[in-house]
């Protein structure tokens, strides 16, 4: 067993999608408290959202199952209805395969924190309807494509 401190557990700022979608989630800090503690089935991060920053490209995942709890804050859900304000002791949940992109808009001016859960299926692919971009989930991590399935050069 892992009892976990979250100050102790190492914030990963950045993103592995190609460059030139980078600077969308440039406000975005994880700590992963799913690797800290051993977990290898699902992931659980730490999130925190700076002001006017967004937690990732509106996407969907065709496997991964994503649940998000609001720790902190106030963030704007984007999907495929509209905005909604998430707050503080709200959750939401983004079944696998249901084609309803999906991403957190930090509009206010303090920082958010939320939880992010999710499966770690194999051969999950991540699409993105507003960007030309395909992820597809690989044992050497996620591999991004051009939505005709050119890969990306970075």
């Amino acid at each position: 067993m892992n009892i976990i401190a979250p100050n102790q557990v190492p914030i990963r700022t950045g993103s592995n999608y190609p460059d030139r979608f980078k600077p969308v989630v440039a406000g975005r800090e994880k700590k992963r408290l799913g690797d800290a503690a051993g977990i290898k089935n699902f992931g659980v991060n730490l999130t925190t959202l700076a002001p006017q920053s967004r937690s990732a490209l509106r996407h969907w995942h065709t496997k991964q199952d994503e649940f998000i709890y609001m720790l902190s804050g106030e963030l704007t859900l984007i999907t495929d209805e509209g905005e909604s304000i998430l707050k503080a002791g709200q959750a939401v949940g983004f079944p696998a395969g249901e084609a309803n992109g999906h991403c957190l808009y930090n509009h206010s001016d303090a920082v958010a924190t939320y939880l992010e859960i999710g499966d770690r299926l194999p051969n999950d692919a991540g699409n993105y309807p507003d960007d030309d971009l395909v992820a597809i989930s690989t044992e050497q991590g996620w591999q991004f494509t051009h939505k005709d399935g050119i890969p990306y050069q970075s």
